[in-house]
């Protein structure tokens, strides 16, 4: 019960806070596609496979005994990412007592290619009980004060020193999974169940870590609350101690220099946030006359969504629902966040770390039943066609929100966006995996046709193109590729409940191919 009450209380910040991204997008604007001469549609050398990640927590790979769970894994290797929702007190139970218990999942993971994203988030019980006690309600363990800020009561939340405590916790964390194995013993606070040290240090199997989650978010109070240059003095406590001015054992980079720090994925994916924690950084971070960011990755959450008013009040399910990802603002958004990045940032990697579309026939995300096809059916399309626009696009990563539903009963948003069911997949995760096993190893290459689109990947001298019908009611359209020389190719279509799509051989007649596109997209291999 315990495991379940944690699950269904982390996940509310979420359920809360990210149905706000989509108030910006008020009516359906029209295909989001850009000319392949355009930013973000041109060649960018990122695998596909870095398209299909998902969020989830470290239980899910145990079972009622905390065992590894080789059944549950077998799920979970559907995708090539995972981004572990971590509340600090599962690591820090005690002020400077740190236990791990993710040895074996990280090491999993890296053995078989799934990146793990460690994202740290919620301030431990001690801390509440420390700096907060005349708040702090001890018969509401799971809720009370869970997503303040990190920093003691009335501290000053622009300066960095106020995070000292999250510094050291990403020290830790760094010292035990990161790459650097001569850190000296003793800034080692790790302790096994019956409390002797336990001193494992450069374990090197964690490579990125997350600074807390969605700091922007404003349904939580102003203590729950940060604005870009007070989130930006948390990072530069974590990312290396303030530039090593807050002593020793503090910050990620301290540890392990070559760990990658992700800024906290926000709720309200505004560029604008990143250019200000960049500006901070410039008159806050300065050594030897030059500055430093405090993050390695940019990070925000989106979700493909038509809004109308006050849509949590509003009870016409018709005015708001998940959308297709080409017909919302999605594409437009990871365009300026590849900007920012390439112009402000260094060009530093951007990734979307939560996305996806609810089952629950009532929820304001929810995908939508078209003409034959049921909601698990159109979560299929549009979860296959978001890793396709951000590949697209140029995002570096792409993590689904998320493995498991919360309830697949509740309309709250986002409680029934899973991938999997008990011990199956949806068929979104049936895409995922087939489109995976099929151009996980290629990059996108460009796009030749707006609707429908037609992208083309490649590896090496190998080229499949994806055909997609960019709409939400059910169009299909013809289109002719003309591939001059090549006699054969072979067409491959997403199915439901299998590990590869159905393949099919078809010669050509003078080079040319006639392709019905439909709203799921279309793959076709050329045969050299």
């Amino acid at each position: 019960m315990i495991k379940l009450s944690v699950f269904y209380i982390i996940l509310g910040m979420n359920i809360i806070g990210c149905s706000k991204n989509g108030a910006r997008e008020d009516s359906i604007q029209g295909p989001d596609i850009e000319r392949p001469s355009d930013v973000g549609n041109k060649p960018n050398g990122i695998p596909f496979s870095n398209m299909l990640g998902v969020n989830g927590f470290d239980w899910e790979y145990t079972n009622n005994t905390n065992a590894f769970d080789d059944r549950k894994f077998e799920l979970i290797k559907t995708f090539t990412g995972f981004r572990q929702y971590l509340d600090w007190d599962r690591i820090e139970e005690k002020e400077g007592f740190y236990r791990f218990s993710y040895d074996e999942i990280y090491k999993k993971n890296q053995e078989n290619g799934i990146t793990t994203l460690a994202c740290l988030q919620i301030i431990p019980q001690w801390f509440r009980e420390k700096y907060y006690a005349g708040e702090y309600n001890v018969s509401d363990r799971y809720n009370s004060l869970r997503d303040y800020t990190p920093v003691p009561k009335g501290a000053d939340k622009s300066n960095p020193r106020s995070y000292i405590d999250m510094g050291k916790l990403g020290f830790q964390m760094a010292a035990r999974y990161g790459n650097n194995p001569s850190i000296d013993p003793k800034l080692i606070k790790a302790v096994t169940w019956g409390d002797a040290r336990d001193t494992k240090i450069g374990l090197g199997t964690l490579k990125y870590i997350e600074c807390s989650n969605e700091p922007d978010k404003d349904w939580r109070g102003p203590e729950a609350q940060q604005t870009p240059e007070e989130y930006a003095a948390q990072l530069s406590a974590f990312y290396d101690g303030h530039m090593g001015t807050l002593g020793e054992g503090v910050g990620v980079k301290t540890a392990d220099p070559s760990m990658n720090v992700v800024m906290a994925g926000i709720a309200f994916p505004d560029p604008k946030w990143v250019e200000k924690m960049i500006e901070w950084c410039k008159k806050n971070r300065v050594k030897d006359g030059q500055y430093t960011l405090c993050f390695d990755v940019i990070n925000y959450h989106e979700y493909s969504a038509k809004r109308s008013g006050e849509y949590w009040n509003n009870p016409d399910l018709n005015a708001n629902h998940g959308m297709a990802p080409e017909l919302s603002n999605v594409g437009k958004v990871a365009t300026n966040f590849r900007k920012v990045s390439e112009e402000k940032a260094g060009g530093l990697e951007v990734w979307v770390t939560e996305c996806g579309f609810d089952v629950n026939e009532r929820s304001i995300q929810r995908a939508l039943p078209i003409k034959n096809k049921t909601t698990f059916d159109s979560q299929a399309d549009w979860t296959l066609r978001t890793s396709l626009l951000y590949a697209r696009k140029g995002i570096d990563r792409v993590f689904f929100y998320m493995l498991n539903d919360v309830n697949i009963n509740s309309d709250i948003q986002y409680a029934s966006s899973g991938l999997i069911e008990g011990n199956e997949r949806r068929p979104s995760a049936d895409f995922l995996l087939q489109a995976k096993n099929l151009i996980g190893e290629y990059v996108y290459s460009g796009t030749i046709n707006d609707d429908p689109l037609v992208d083309i990947y490649t590896l090496g001298q190998n080229k499949i193109y994806v055909l997609t019908v960019p709409d939400q009611k059910g169009r299909e359209e013809k289109y002719t590729l003309d591939l001059p020389g090549i006699k054969g190719v072979k067409i491959h279509t997403p199915r439901k409940g299998h590990d590869s799509m159905l393949s099919a051989d078809q010669a050509l007649a003078n080079g040319k191919l006639e392709v019905l596109v439909t709203e799921t997209p279309t793959f076709v291999e050329v045969l050299n």
